[in-house]
């Protein structure tokens, strides 16, 4: 599936952006994109780069599974040959989507010709804000009018404003995710990838390759009966691709196809100055001060809270995270934290990695010495303190004040490949 040819005499070419195809229950934006172009190849059409998946707003509150969009440049020899790639696009989709579910509300954009540079920026632009806030399909419908896409959608519709901004969106920075697909015989049934030979390929391809293993457990599988039996992500084409090599299943592969991605890039992430710029179901990166001790709360999620001389924010490490919540629960009131994540439907920013700014002295206040040199206790209630060694009493209730030594250290932290976010970037690829 990744024998597509690269030609740039293009005379005729067509860009296609597809979304919101899938289900919680099922079926997957990039298997659709696959089996189309398998279709199209079949056809003699030419793709001119690879296929482009790109996520969109994680807390988008409308948004399918992973909410990943997906989109292509195909290089056309006539005006027919537009048409019939087109009339095949609208018709698979129509028959693959999961249009049963409520909430599958596929949409698909074209656009013939060179894209202009202005029609680039604008596009950008557009892609950006899908990506880091809340878009309505309105403004959608306007923007694509302006710049000459075509709009089709099943239903409501709403894939329109994920496609149009998988065409779009910028890959300054980029990565690969090779995906593996499974026999449809298969869906919903435990995927058969050996855990030893990911293993191996970590060894041999980390860190050109990321995310394969969490704890030394497989992390390429997904956990739900859709199309994929793996991914794997990494810096390079080649690097999925040869990584792909060391990995045995024991199932049919049904084929494969790696696609240039917006994934681990953290471009979901917005700067706030402060905290109370930051809205509901949006994504951010803002500095502020540790409130108070971290509480583990019903669930075994962490929560705690930091501030500026604007507001206060809420905090939390789910219970996803792991090993994560034991690094959140060693800091404390006065710590200086940079703290990157996104704000959900209850205002909680949830975590998806902290920079440790500075470390706050933390002192814990002890009964005294007696001379002897062990630790007195407490006489009772206003009556001092009595050595339980020697016996001596000593009349004064003060205590000792002890720096406590913090095993924590300065630096960033982030939640495990588990629990990684499709957008967020681990700190394997540079901060």
């Amino acid at each position: 599936m990744n024998d597509f040819e690269t030609d740039n005499s293009d005379l005729f070419p067509l860009y296609v952006g597809i979304d919101d195809t899938d289900s919680v229950s099922g079926m997957c934006t990039t298997y659709i994109c696959s089996v189309i172009l398998d279709r199209l190849k079949d056809c003699g059409f030419k793709l001119d780069g690879p296929p482009r998946l790109v996520r969109l707003n994680p807390f988008a509150p409308h948004k399918t599974r992973g909410n990943g969009a997906v989109s292509f440049k195909l290089i056309l020899k006539s005006r027919n040959e537009i048409k019939k790639a087109k009339k095949i696009i609208l018709k698979m989709v129509q028959e693959l989507a999961v249009l049963e579910d409520p909430k599958t509300n596929p949409g698909l954009v074209f656009f013939e010709g060179d894209l202009k540079d202005q029609t680039k920026v604008e596009l950008r632009e557009y892609a950006l804000k899908t990506i880091r806030t809340i878009i309505k399909k309105k403004e959608t419908e306007k923007l694509a009018k302006k710049l000459g896409f075509e709009l089709f959608g099943f239903k409501k519709g709403m894939g329109v404003i994920g496609a149009l901004a998988a065409v779009g969106c910028p890959m300054d920075d980029a990565t690969y995710e090779l995906l593996a697909y499974r026999d449809p015989l298969n869906y919903g049934k435990k995927r058969k990838v050996d855990l030893e030979s990911v293993r191996e390929m970590d060894r041999q391809t980390y860190p050109d390759t990321f995310d394969n293993l969490d704890n030394g457990y497989m992390a390429i599988t997904p956990h739900t009966p859709c199309p994929v039996l793996y991914g794997i992500r990494g810096e390079t084409f080649n690097a999925v691709l040869n990584a792909m090599k060391l990995v045995k299943v024991s199932e049919p592969i049904k084929g494969f196809l790696i696609f240039l991605t917006n994934q681990h890039t953290d471009l979901h992430l917005q700067v706030a100055n402060n905290i109370s710029q930051m809205e509901k179901f949006q994504c951010y990166i803002v500095k502020g001060v540790v409130k108070d001790f971290p509480v583990v709360i019903e669930g075994g999620h962490v929560i705690f809270t930091i501030y500026d001389s604007s507001g206060e924010v809420e905090c939390a490490a789910y219970e996803p995270t792991k090993d994560f919540r034991e690094i959140v629960r060693q800091i404390a009131p006065g710590d200086h934290l940079r703290v990157y994540g996104g704000i959900g439907m209850k205002g909680t920013l949830n975590l998806e990695k902290i920079q440790i700014i500075t470390l706050a002295s933390v002192y814990e206040y002890m009964n005294p010495f007696c001379e002897c040199g062990r630790r007195m206790k407490s006489a009772g209630t206003g009556k001092g303190y009595k050595c339980p060694g020697c016996g001596k009493k000593m009349r004064s209730n003060s205590k000792e004040k002890v720096k406590i030594e913090r095993k924590i250290k300065t630096g960033f932290y982030e939640v495990p490949p588990s629990a990684r976010r499709h957008l967020s970037k681990p700190l394997i690829r540079g901060m």
